[in-house]
C-alpha cells in the first residue's frame, strides 16, 4: 500500500486550551480511522506543530518535519524524519504542500494561509477546521478561492467531522479502501 502523506498547516505560536485539545483529538482520530499507511508532514517542530508531532509519534504515525532553513538546528525528535532543505519558511511551505496528497488546516496566521492558497492552486484537496485563527476567514471563500475551482476546500467545525472526509479524501485520492474505527 502506498503511503499517504496528509501535510498539516499550524499556527507556529504555542495552542490555546481549546486548540491543543483539537489537535490531540486530531491526531487521536487520525492514528485510529485512517489505516497505518499514514506519513504527517509539517512545516516545523515549535507551535501547533509540536504538539502534532509529539502526539504523531506517540501513537505510532510516521511524522517527515521540513524545517524552514532559519529553523533547521531546532532539535528534533529522532523518531521523525527531518529533511533540511535549505529552503526559506515560504519556499518550503510550497515544497510541503506540493508533497502531499491532502492538507488539513488546523489553524493559524499567514503562513498557514499561505499553505492552504498553495493547495488550493495546487489541486489538493483542502480540510480547514475553524480554530478562531485568522485562517477561520479563509472559510468565507469556500468552496472555491476563484472560478477556476481548482480544488474544493471543506470547512469543519470538529474533528470528528474532518477525520472521516480526511479519510475518504485520501482513498480517494490514493484509490485504497477506506477505513474507519
Amino acid at each position: 500500500m502506498a503511503l499517504r502523506v496528509v501535510a498539516v498547516a499550524a499556527h507556529s505560536e504555542a495552542p490555546d486550551a481549546a486548540n491543543l485539545e483539537r489537535i490531540r483529538r486530531f491526531v487521536e482520530l487520525l492514528a485510529s480511522s485512517c489505516g497505518g499507511s499514514l506519513a504527517l508532514l509539517v512545516g516545523g517542530y515549535w507551535g501547533f506543530m509540536k504538539v502534532i508531532v509529539d502526539e504523531a509519534l506517540r501513537r505510532g504515525l510516521k511524522v517527515v518535519v521540513l524545517p524552514p532553513v532559519e529553523r533547521e538546528d531546532v532539535e528534533f525528535p529522532k523518531e521523525a524524519l527531518v529533511l533540511r532543505t535549505g529552503l526559506s519558511y515560504r519556499l518550503r511551505s510550497v515544497a510541503m504542500v506540493r508533497s502531499c496528497d491532502a492538507l488539513v488546516v488546523l489553524g493559524g496566521a499567514s503562513g498557514t494561509i499561505q499553505e492552504l492558497v498553495t493547495a488550493y492552486t495546487e489541486g489538493k484537496p483542502v480540510l480547514l477546521l475553524l480554530s478562531g485563527l485568522p485562517s477561520d476567514r479563509v472559510s468565507a471563500l469556500a468552496p472555491y478561492l476563484d472560478d477556476r475551482k481548482v480544488a474544493e476546500i471543506k470547512v469543519f467545525d470538529s474533528v470528528e467531522r474532518l477525520v472521516p472526509e480526511l479519510c475518504l479524501t485520501l482513498a480517494e485520492r490514493c484509490r485504497v479502501p477506506a477505513k474507519f474505527g
